[in-house]
């Protein structure tokens, strides 16, 4: 996809830049929160809104970018930096080194620096495309993080057809350009590329090792003490003694359940008995670690089938009615 980012107007909360390709390593240096631009435009075939969203993320370092309700077609060109997208919907034809691919929604391109390209629109329908921009240098500490080696992977599969990857890159790309603060950002994008380094490219790969059973049950036990407060990676791979991914792989593979989950699972449990109690879902929010109410209420509700409202009002009837009974028990 053809670099968007020349004099585009970007705002951050810091103020107002200009982003040329030039621009990028300062950016990637930069110590400013998280650059936004939005450029809607008015389709001149079908009037349809054109809207190019993206973001860069000061703790990844690393830009999402999504284009929705575009037909442009992208001349040959290559990038200096990986690309890892998918498409939403719509079709696009790509080329790539003399080969072409059909490319359409729940499809994941994969491009290494360097690699020449072009992409046009196949269909009236217009594209929604999402991807993340991964310099040299970020990608280079993710594998050295990732099979303890740094080096540059290059991947040798374009396209992964359908691939199950999609939906674990949109959460990704969705926490990223919702400016969350948890691990979770940081424990998916390691998931993401150890799988991507396993399955797409010929990189060195040590085996698994066995489960160290002491190190996860210290770090299960530190979460455990310290779930409503902020806790971050590197704290729990230090207090293991592993690198990020292999606590990530192992704590996995023991627990069946990743680290973020583990700690999420955690403090939904809390919630649950400080609902029980009657207090409100706000509170409960604060209480018990999340971020915000939109992010505990949304969690809530995928893990438990209610909303922490409807979850309350189960034991706000029951207490009315005990009340109740017992009111009439006494006279």
């Amino acid at each position: 996809m053809q670099d968007h980012r020349r004099l585009i107007h970007i705002k951050a909360p810091s103020g107002v830049f200009f982003l040329s390709s030039r621009q990028k390593s300062n950016i990637m240096q930069s110590r400013k929160p998280q650059a936004w631009y939005n450029q809607p435009k008015e389709s001149e075939t079908a009037m349809a809104k054109e809207i190019r969203t993206a973001c860069f993320d000061p703790h990844l370092k690393i830009e999402a970018y999504r284009f929705e309700g575009i037909r442009q077609t992208f001349p040959n060109h290559f990038h200096d930096y990986y690309v890892i997208g998918f498409i939403e919907k719509g079709k696009r034809s790509m080329r790539r080194n003399h080969a072409d691919h059909l490319i359409g929604a729940g499809d994941i391109i994969l491009l290494n620096p360097g690699d020449a390209h072009t992409c046009e629109q196949t269909e009236v329908k217009t594209l929604d495309y999402r991807c993340l921009n991964i310099s040299e240098e970020i990608m280079r500490r993710a594998a050295e993080e990732i099979t303890g080696r740094a080096y540059l992977p290059r991947f040798t599969r374009c396209v992964l057809y359908r691939s199950e990857l999609a939906e674990s890159l949109r959460e990704l790309h969705r926490i990223i350009t919702e400016e969350a603060a948890d691990f979770k950002k940081e424990e998916l994008f390691l998931f993401l590329i150890g799988q991507l380094l396993r399955e797409c490219t010929d990189g060195p790969f040590a085996p698994d090792e066995a489960e160290p059973s002491a190190e996860i049950s210290a770090v299960c036990a530190y979460m455990e003490e310290h779930f409503t407060e902020t806790i971050r990676l590197d704290t729990l791979s230090a207090l293991a003694g592993f690198s990020k991914y292999h606590l990530l792989r192992s704590f996995t593979r023991q627990k069946g359940i990743s680290p973020y989950s583990f700690l999420e699972t955690l403090r939904i449990a809390r919630a649950k008995r400080l609902l029980e109690q009657g207090a409100a879902p706000v509170e409960v929010a604060l209480q018990t670690g999340f971020s915000d109410q939109s992010h505990f209420s949304n969690f809530f509700k995928k893990l438990i089938g209610l909303t922490p409202k409807q979850y309350s009002n189960i034991f706000s009837g029951a207490s009315e009615a005990a009340g109740e009974s017992g009111n009439e028990g006494s006279l």
